[in-house]
């Protein structure tokens, strides 16, 4: 298949050896801007992308186009209905960040347990030094165990997150699913007080749209933590500073947020923000969690030339 990849940035320090295998030719792009995507569209039958935007005219003036190759879970950018009119497959990748996302959730929980920031700055400037003892204990340190973990999404990412809380000795409490229908799991309401973490791993929605605004935060703990690797629009960013300033709750780290990159600037990159850990959307990132979205699209190649796609998102006719 001659093929294109539109935008490999982030993904191109891999081993591509695999993909380059099924396409009998493929052209790869770091980046391409809206008005270069028709033209390099041209002759190809397959597209492989992550962010860059596929519309119906675009598919139109590229009759050749047989498969769309998502290199991401989300498709949101690939106008699916015109590709299942105009029989263009489209596939994606899944759950190949489940480890790398658990692992960076943690890292944030016990860095704001361990105040391992404040620690490490501590250190740097020279108080550590200064110290009238061996050690220097100018911070709080909370252990994990017995503390309760309070999650929203209990999809792979909320259930992984859950078992490594139950290795530290936590107490997992789910959330009912915002907008579901009624089962035995608390609302969001219920749990907010009981709750020493919060962590989120729900979709961005209507129904999770600021879904951690001012109200729900007054019902947390002055002692709890926020974490969010989820989406940056279910936090109300704005609540979450004001919180982290009037001390309401104790803190938060957050790897998203609702516009990225934050070029316009955000409310939670305020420089006099206490005790928030702001990381710039890598939860997914590990380089193993890279190379399984190489290989999961070279499978979803291989079994599309194959004539038995795996992992379609829409239903090409």
């Amino acid at each position: 298949m001659k093929a294109v990849f539109l935008d490999s940035d982030g993904l191109d320090d891999l081993v591509l050896d695999g993909l380059k295998k099924e396409c009998s030719t493929l052209a790869i792009f770091p980046t391409t801007s809206p008005n270069e995507v028709a033209g390099r569209l041209e002759g190809v039958e397959l597209i492989i992308l992550n962010k860059v935007k596929i519309s119906r005219d675009h598919l139109l003036a590229a009759p050749s186009v047989r498969l769309i190759a998502v290199v991401a879970t989300g498709t949101d950018v690939v106008d699916l209905q015109a590709a299942a009119e105009l029989g263009v497959t489209v596939c994606n990748c899944q759950a190949y960040g489940t480890d790398s996302v658990v692992q960076h959730v943690f890292s944030l929980i016990l860095a704001l347990h361990t105040n391992l920031l404040s620690y490490h700055r501590a250190v740097q400037e020279g108080r550590w030094q200064q110290a009238s003892q061996f050690c220097f204990m100018g911070f709080p340190i909370i252990e994990l165990k017995g503390k309760s973990l309070g999650i929203v999404g209990y999809g792979t990412l909320g259930r992984g997150v859950a078992r490594v809380a139950e290795a530290f000795g936590m107490k997992i409490v789910v959330a009912r699913r915002p907008g579901g229908p009624p089962d035995d799991r608390p609302t969001l309401t219920e749990m907010l007080p009981e709750v020493d973490v919060l962590t989120l791993h729900c979709p961005l929605t209507g129904e999770t749209r600021n879904l951690i605004d001012a109200a729900a935060i007054s019902l947390m703990k002055p002692t709890a933590f926020l974490i969010n690797a989820a989406r940056g629009g279910i936090v109300d960013e704005t609540a979450l500073a004001d919180a982290l300033r009037a001390g309401k709750i104790a803190g938060a780290a957050v790897d998203v947020l609702s516009v990225e990159p934050p070029r316009q600037g955000n409310p939670l990159l305020a420089a006099d923000l206490p005790n928030l850990i702001v990381t710039p959307h890598i939860a997914w990132a590990s380089r193993e969690a890279r190379q399984r979205i190489i290989d999961q699209t070279t499978e979803n190649i291989r079994a599309f030339k194959a004539g038995a796609p795996v992992r379609v998102v829409n239903a090409a006719r």
